[in-house]
C-alpha cells in the first residue's frame, strides 16, 4: 500500500517538475500557436483607455492583426480611425458618467436628449450597443433606484427599439473601485431589466466587477443569460492580466459564456502590468474557446 505521505510528495513533485502556467491551471491556449486563426466562438473586443501608452490607431492595428473585432467605449470622433482598420465599436459610449446616472430623475432630461443624439449615430454606424450607468446609490433603497432608473429609461427605448440598437447598464462594483455606485449586483440590474420591459434594454456584465461583489460567475451568467447583452474581463486582484495570476479561469468562464448560445461581444478590460500588446494577444487566446 502506497504511504499518503509518499503520495502526496509525489504529486508535489509532479507539480513543480510541469510548466508554471500548467501547473497552476492556467490554460492550455498559452501552448497554441499565437498564429493558428481564432476559432469563432467569441467575438472580440478591447477597451482602449486600459492602453494609455498607445494610441487609438497603434490600438487598432494591433488588435486587427490578432483577430480582435471591436474596441469598446468610444465616441463618434473615434469611430473612423478604427472603421479604417476594419473594427468596430461594439459597446458605443453613451450619456451621463458613473456617479451621475438614471437613478436621479432631475437628470433624466439631459440623459435622455443625449440618448437621441447618440442612438441614432449608433445605429447609422452599425454598432450594436450604448453603455449606461445607474449613478451612485446617494441613500436611495434598491426599489426606489429601480424606479427612477426605468422610468428615465423608458423615455428612450422606443427610439432604441426602433433603431435596432441595445441600452446596456453596466455592473460594477462598489466595493474597491465605485463606491456607492447602485447597480452592483446581477439580480438588481436583472430586476431593472424586467422593470424596463424591453428587449433593447439589457445588462453589461463586467466579469471583474462581479467577481469582486458576488462570485459564483459561471452560475450567474448562466441563470442571468437572457439579461445580459455584453461581458467585459479583468484579472482578480487588482485589475491586471487575466493569467494564472489570479483567481478566475477564464477560460472554462467564456465556455460557459459559449454554452448559453451568447452571440455578443467579450472585451478585454484588464490592465496590462507588462508588455501590453503581449499580455493582449494572451489574454484573447485563452479566452478563444
Amino acid at each position: 500500500m502506497t504511504s499518503p505521505n509518499l503520495s502526496r510528495r509525489s504529486a508535489l513533485a509532479a507539480m513543480a517538475a510541469a510548466p508554471t502556467g500548467l501547473a497552476l491551471g492556467a490554460t492550455s491556449a498559452q501552448a497554441q500557436d499565437d498564429t493558428a486563426p481564432l476559432k469563432g466562438n467569441i467575438n472580440h473586443s478591447v477597451c482602449k483607455w486600459c492602453y494609455k501608452d498607445l494610441t487609438l490607431d497603434e490600438l487598432a492595428g494591433q488588435a486587427a492583426a490578432m483577430g480582435i473585432k471591436g474596441i469598446d467605449l468610444l465616441g463618434p470622433d473615434d469611430w473612423p480611425i478604427i472603421k479604417k482598420h476594419g473594427l468596430m465599436c461594439p459597446m458605443a459610449s453613451g450619456p451621463g458618467n458613473i456617479k451621475d446616472g438614471w437613478n436621479e430623475p432631475h437628470r433624466h432630461d439631459d440623459l435622455v436628449k443625449n440618448s437621441e443624439r447618440m442612438l441614432p449615430l449608433i445605429a447609422e454606424a452599425g454598432y450594436p450597443n450604448m453603455i449606461v450607468f445607474s449613478g451612485n446609490r446617494r441613500e436611495l433603497s434598491d426599489a426606489e433606484g429601480i424606479k427612477n432608473c426605468a422610468a428615465g429609461l423608458k423615455r428612450i427605448t422606443p427610439l432604441a427599439e426602433q433603431l435596432g440598437v441595445t441600452i446596456c447598464m453596466e455592473l460594477l462594483n462598489s466595493k474597491w473601485n465605485h463606491a456607492d455606485y447602485q447597480c452592483d449586483k446581477t439580480p438588481w440590474g436583472a430586476a431593472l431589466v424586467d422593470e424596463v420591459g424591453s428587449d433593447r434594454f439589457k445588462l453589461l456584465y463586467d466579469i471583474y466587477h462581479m467577481q469582486i461583489m458576488e462570485g459564483d460567475v459561471i452560475q450567474t451568467i448562466t441563470d442571468y443569460k437572457e439579461y445580459i447583452a455584453h461581458y467585459h474581463t479583468g484579472g482578480v486582484p487588482g485589475r491586471a492580466e487575466i493569467d494564472e495570476t489570479q483567481e478566475l479561469n477564464y477560460a472554462r468562464i467564456c465556455q460557459a459564456i459559449v454554452e448559453t448560445g451568447f452571440k455578443g461581444y467579450l472585451a478585454q478590460e484588464f490592465v496590462p502590468q507588462r508588455d501590453p500588446i503581449e499580455s493582449l494577444r494572451q489574454a484573447v487566446r485563452i479566452c478563444d474557446v
